[in-house]
């Protein structure tokens, strides 16, 4: 595959719920954007799934398989990592659960586009008049409990760090950013972020990064991210903001 933008899919028992027709369709209307799968160690046929979605469209569709399952965080470096050494030109990460819909990656590669001094755009889960963002209240509440802690943690007005939709600029930085493993299964968005800004004062940070409001986001039934793993994120979070102190 060698499209300019490759959005990395991170996959772990995806067989039955994955929309293959959704990327496929997406990919073949859109030449510019390239998909490359990541398969974490799946125990179902998600591995097959992949591969047959890749012989459909090898110019549009890649796979990357990891021999056991290491967790989102790696699967998504380890994706983010092989799209950056092809060359690509934008790379970024998005759910296999198609909460956030395909076609929000056209408007975020315009921000880049048109936005040269922008590194990272960020997908963020709104809800307001004009959008159509379904979300759970316990999910919301703890979401909104979190994304004040890592504004605090990363010194950035950020309102959503958790959104699984986010696309980059490829160049030294993020390529360094994600260069060694994550410290956090859970809350690895932030680090990236701290990463990202690492060295830079408020200002010039803040610059890096466009938050883009969402349009649709639905809360999709089968979510392996519960209450307890965000509140194993919100010790991760911690955890970084004792490190960077």
């Amino acid at each position: 595959m060698n499209r300019p933008i490759v959005i990395v899919v991170p996959c772990f028992n995806e067989a039955a719920r994955l929309d293959g027709e959704a990327f496929l369709a997406y990919a073949c209307g859109h030449p510019d954007v390239g998909f490359l799968f990541v398969d974490d160690g799946s125990r179902d046929r998600t591995a097959d799934r992949l591969e047959q979605l890749r012989a459909r469209e090898p110019g549009a569709i890649a796979v990357h398989g990891m021999t056991e399952n290491s967790g989102k965080a790696e699967a998504v470096r380890a994706g983010v990592l092989a799209a950056l050494g092809a060359g690509c030109e934008s790379v970024g990460y998005w759910d296999a659960d198609l909460s956030t819909p395909l076609d929000e990656i056209t408007r975020f590669r315009d921000v880049l586009r048109d936005n040269p001094a922008i590194l990272a755009v960020l997908g963020c889960r709104v809800r307001r008049l004009g959008a159509d963002v379904r979300r759970r209240n316990a999910r919301h509440y703890l979401g909104r409990i979190f994304a004040t802690g890592a504004s605090l943690v990363l010194r950035l007005p950020v309102y959503d760090t958790q959104c699984g939709a986010k696309l980059f600029r490829a160049d030294t930085r993020v390529r360094e950013a994600f260069t060694a493993p994550f410290a956090s299964r859970w809350a690895f968005d932030v680090e990236v972020l701290a990463r990202l800004r690492s060295g830079l004062d408020d200002a010039r940070a803040e610059g890096l990064f466009h938050e883009e409001p969402l349009r649709r986001w639905t809360d999709i039934p089968g979510s392996k991210l519960g209450a307890r793993h965000m509140l194993v994120a919100l010790l991760d979070l911690l955890r970084l903001w004792g490190s960077r102190r």
